[in-house]
């Protein structure tokens, strides 16, 4: 059978993203590696490749797999269209974060199955399923229609990270030197572990696992690294670092290995200041740059989402993280009930950690959420389009025109020419021109994103 997996792009309202960062369908690769071996199987990553029908005509799929975050959600759904719209035919099938967080959304004439939670297994069994014109009703972690209702097949039990094949990167190998993160390029990524202990409550990752951390040994990790031609690595996990004695044991078969890359993850503040030495071992190993949600200036506020840490502790931890010359690209989020005086505060706050690379986002409910229950009945916008961490979509204390005019003045606030200089001179010199205007248009984008409410 022909297998095509798509990698929707996003609709130019959504702020961000593909501008500044592309990362590879990972998730896409691994489902190839359920179904590739048998079948005739192509990757579609349409934030590169926008040719839609052009492809459809060529390969003509008897299967098409979607994926989707809840920012292309929408634009998921009208690729399927699309798709039906070529042949209705075609077995349309939709899976990734959105669709297990909140399946209902795809409830629609041109999708016919919605894959729930992790899909290798799953979509195996799906095209099997095809192949043999036998029903999907047993195949568990799947929605689809029967008759005029939608059903739930039963739950698929998850199992262990170890237990999946590596993904499958050579069908992205026409696309691979379009991977990057800013001036880390081309960039792979690697999957480590999957959810967190933590609870805060903006956050749906950790309910996708039930509270639970699971993790690859790192023995799997280094063999897949192996494999890896990249020089960078993002590690594409919720969160990397917070099992500290399986990353100290990575990082010295990593080592031993002579393995030499660069590598970028996720940490939480508490982690760093936890186990410094856990990252001292890793900048060793080539730990470049560190994302870590230091999420606001004040303790009321880290409170209020759950944090689970406090401004000592970030402190801290950015302290410790510049100590050992790794790059910390730490994240902040603006409440929509912000004032002028708030937003002043923060930007004074951004300053004098000499952060270098702030990250400053709109606190935003996101469905399957404790903050998107707490909110859901306050919210001035469901368009999943502008669910990107720059558009609002709960109303502000300010009037909106002023909250993007203080949005987009503190992005510029918050860094200093010399931090903006040593930015651009990581780039590579042709590169530093087209990033300066894309960190240009998306200044834009924000100060004018009030206009996109109507």
């Amino acid at each position: 059978m022909k297998i095509l997996l798509i990698e929707p792009n996003k609709l130019e309202r959504t702020i961000g993203s593909e501008d500044l960062f592309m990362f590879e369908p990972l998730a896409l690769e691994y489902i190839a590696a359920g179904v590739a071996s048998e079948h005739d199987t192509m990757i579609l990553d349409m934030r590169i490749e926008n040719r839609l029908e052009g492809i459809l005509e060529d390969f003509r799929p008897d299967i098409v797999g979607i994926t989707a975050y809840t920012p292309t959600s929408m634009r998921a759904k009208e690729i399927a269209g699309r798709i039906k719209g070529f042949n209705r035919d075609i077995l349309t099938v939709i899976g990734g974060h959105h669709a297990t967080v909140a399946p209902s959304d795809f409830y629609d004439n041109n999708i016919d199955i919605v894959v729930i939670g992790h899909g290798i297994d799953s979509f195996r069994e799906i095209v099997t399923a095809t192949e043999s014109g036998s029903s999907f009703d047993r195949i568990e972690g799947l929605a689809m229609k029967s008759g005029e209702k939608w059903i739930l097949t039963g739950e698929r039990e998850e199992i262990g990270l170890d237990s999946y094949p590596f993904p499958i990167r050579a069908l992205s190998e026409r696309y691979r030197h379009n991977y990057f993160f800013e001036y880390m390029r081309p960039m792979a990524s690697i999957k480590t572990s999957q959810g967190c202990f933590s609870r805060c409550n903006f956050c749906s990752l950790w309910r996708l696992t039930k509270g639970r951390y699971i993790t690859r040994s790192p023995e799997s990790i280094l063999e897949e690294l192996k494999f890896i031609e990249e020089e960078n690595i993002f590690f594409a996990d919720d969160e990397s670092m917070v099992d500290t004695n399986r990353m100290m044991s990575l990082a010295l078969v990593i080592r031993e290995s002579g393995i030499r890359k660069r590598y970028f993850l996720h940490a939480r503040s508490d982690t760093i200041v936890r186990s410094p030495e856990l990252f001292e071992a890793w900048k060793d190993i080539g730990l470049s740059i560190v994302f870590v949600g230091i999420e606001s200036h004040n303790d009321r506020e880290l409170e209020g989402i759950n944090k689970g840490t406090t401004t000592r502790i970030n402190e801290e931890a950015v302290r410790i993280l510049d100590s050992a010359g790794i790059d910390i690209y730490a994240t902040f989020m603006i409440d929509p009930g912000y004032t002028k005086e708030d937003f002043r505060l923060l930007a004074g706050y951004i300053r004098d950690l000499r952060l270098k690379f702030p990250r400053i986002f709109v606190l935003t409910p996101l469905p399957g959420t404790g903050y998107y229950e707490e909110v859901k009945d306050r919210l001035i916008t469901k368009d999943t389009d502008l669910i990107d961490f720059v558009h609002t979509h709960i109303k502000t204390s300010l009037p909106l025109k002023t909250f993007y005019y203080e949005y987009a003045g503190l992005c510029l606030r918050s860094l200093s020419l010399v931090s903006a200089l040593k930015f651009l001179f990581k780039f590579r010199l042709l590169d530093i021109l087209p990033t300066i205007y894309k960190i240009w248009k998306v200044q834009r984008r924000i100060r004018l994103a009030y206009l996109d409410y109507g």
